[in-house]
């Protein structure tokens, strides 16, 4: 997979022109939002081209992603041929300061002669700085066939995968590698926006082994947390006030950072303490359910809540007593964990910071 990660490649010319190609379904239209929403955090004024003139809503549904990032979306209803709509993209990112342009081209279900004659010639016109073959890799051992015939055809410089929310994926990433010798450099690990990761080989490879990617892990806490709200947290963990509102605004931090299979996959040993367990992704939204049905006076005084109250509680957030129970549970862990954390000052914390079974099944279906 490579050693190290790989940069997109950007020119001096007005606008770097950036094409995204591969198989209708792979996730092109939602990456390309993606792609423009981080490269404009890295200082970039992107905007994006709507070529894909056969697919229903396709045009539309790029507008709506590009309206929600705030980028423009270049698109002609009346013209009918994705060259000339490239073309005129082309001429809209120069007359508007834009310096990268991000073409959402046409896939097919299969690969077929049209679709291929179709990239080529925005290839050849357009001389893109960048052509990135998205592929979901979803699709297994298909997508190796589908990287190696695009590449035959373009000779593309970069590798998507979409829908890489885990490690049991990864072996997509080294066979494409193996086959066309091309740097995978992003990776999609959810359906929000901002879920989009440039492609560490290192890190995915201790993933595939089980080793976790603490790194990874890191790097995202860093940028998702907000640090005025963490130390507000923090400040009332030291004076022993840590109640339900706070917790609430913890699983808030946490689901910024992304799918829970995902992160759990970063976390070394995770995988193997987890193993053969499903994931549900909407753990923490029905926390944060039963969390909701409190009362003010509950949530800021745990101890009020006798039997009577969680069976409001339970009503409330649509759940069952015993899931009132698991997340009362998992908040009282929490608690404990946090006051060993006060006397110990932080000394052998790890040691102490043990998953509680308990805490576990939260990771499960919840019925």
């Amino acid at each position: 997979m490579g050693s190290e990660k790989s940069e997109l490649n950007f020119s001096d010319r007005i606008p770097s022109v950036i094409m995204l190609v591969g198989l209708q379904g792979s996730g092109k239209t939602t990456f390309s939002a993606k792609l423009a929403s981080f490269i404009r955090k890295k200082g970039r004024n992107p905007v994006l081209a709507a070529c894909d003139v056969y697919r229903p809503a396709a045009i539309e549904q790029l507008k709506i992603l590009g309206k929600q990032i705030n980028i423009p979306v270049y698109s002609d209803l009346n013209e009918k041929d994705p060259l000339k709509i490239s073309k005129a993209a082309l001429e809209y990112a120069r007359q508007n300061a834009r310096d990268t342009l991000i073409i959402d081209t046409a896939g097919r279900l299969a690969i077929d002669e049209e679709m291929m004659d179709e990239v080529t010639r925005i290839k050849n016109e357009l001389n893109p700085e960048e052509i990135l073959f998205v592929v979901d890799s979803m699709t297994g051992q298909d997508a190796v066939k589908t990287a190696k015939a695009f590449h035959d055809k373009l000779d593309y410089n970069g590798v998507v995968l979409t829908k890489l929310d885990g490690d049991t994926r990864g072996g997509a990433a080294l066979s494409i590698k193996a086959i066309v010798n091309v740097p995978i450099k992003f990776a999609g690990t959810g359906e929000k926006l901002d879920a989009i990761e440039q492609f560490y080989p290192d890190r995915m490879a201790s993933r595939i082994l089980g080793m976790g990617d603490i790194v990874s892990f890191v790097e995202k806490a860093q940028s998702e947390f907000d640090l005025s709200q963490s130390s507000d947290i923090e400040e009332r963990l030291r004076k022993n006030k840590f109640d339900y509102n706070d917790f609430l605004s913890y699983l808030s931090q946490i689901k910024k950072m992304g799918s829970l299979s995902n992160l759990i996959s970063m976390i070394p040993g995770a995988g193997k303490m987890l193993k053969n367990q499903e994931i549900d992704e909407k753990m923490m939204t029905k926390v944060e359910c039963v969390i909701l049905s409190m009362t003010k006076k509950e949530r800021e005084n745990p101890h009020i809540i006798n039997g009577t109250r969680r069976r409001r509680i339970a009503d409330g957030s649509g759940s069952s007593i015993q899931h009132v129970n698991r997340v009362i549970k998992q908040f009282e862990d929490m608690q404990k964990m946090m006051k060993q954390f006060n006397k110990d000052k932080g000394r052998g914390l790890m040691k102490k910071m043990k998953l509680h079974p308990g805490m576990m099944n939260e990771f499960k279906n919840i019925n």
